[in-house]
């Protein structure tokens, strides 16, 4: 069974923080909520750990896996950020905006697009997801939740967050609960990975982004 950790949304508990940065360092994978929907995650260099969401997730091993970071300045170890990019996504973060950029050496292979060399990262509006980034000083493998191939997990109310709670139990270490109602609507995803930025998936945020710039879709 899982460790259930109860953390308070707005201050989460420094003593919790740090016993879910311990174990994800040493392997262990939680569920935890996002400005977006609940996630599965673990600590990007943990090799076994990102092993075993791929499995949970049944990701054949090219398909590209989104992280979290703390901060643009974090972003900028582990892709390549040009000008344009950088102006853009200063505007947006934190945010529910995931980037498409170009891997540094930093990105484990497993984590990457094989082909394109890409990686997908997010730094969220979210005060537990900040807490455990900043005290793990690593990026976390950021994956949404579902409760089967067949049916995505589209919360509306404590009883659907039960029922992810109840489904991942055996599935995962650690499971993470601040309160909050769960999210149910994706990230905007932004291809900063070639000549010219490109809308990829309009989800959450894409209004507001919408009015500041111009993108080809």
């Amino acid at each position: 069974m899982a460790i259930l950790y109860e953390l308070n949304p707005d201050n989460p508990q420094s003593r919790s923080i740090e016993q879910i940065a311990s174990a994800l360092k040493d392997g262990a994978i939680m569920l935890y909520p996002t400005d977006t929907v609940y996630a599965i995650g673990c600590d990007i260099n943990v090799k076994s750990a990102v092993e075993k969401v791929r499995t949970l997730k049944r990701l054949a091993n090219d398909k590209p896996l989104t992280f979290l970071c703390s901060s643009l300045s974090k972003i900028s170890e582990y892709a390549i950020v040009t000008d344009e990019a950088y102006y853009i996504m200063k505007r947006l973060i934190p945010g529910p905006y995931t980037f498409l950029l170009p891997a540094t050496k930093l990105v484990p292979k497993l984590v990457m697009s094989p082909k394109r060399k890409t990686t997908g990262i997010r730094v969220p509006d979210q005060n537990v997801c900040q807490a455990i980034l900043t005290t793990l000083n690593n990026p976390v493998i950021s994956t949404s939740a579902h409760i089967n191939d067949e049916e995505g997990y589209s919360p509306s109310d404590d009883w659907e967050k039960a029922k992810l709670f109840d489904y991942f139990d055996k599935l995962v270490d650690i499971i993470i609960d601040d309160y909050t109602d769960p999210g149910y609507q994706v990230s905007t995803i932004l291809d900063f990975s070639t000549e010219n930025p490109a809308v990829v998936r309009q989800g959450l945020g894409w209004e507001e982004l919408e009015k500041w710039f111009n993108f080809n879709n």
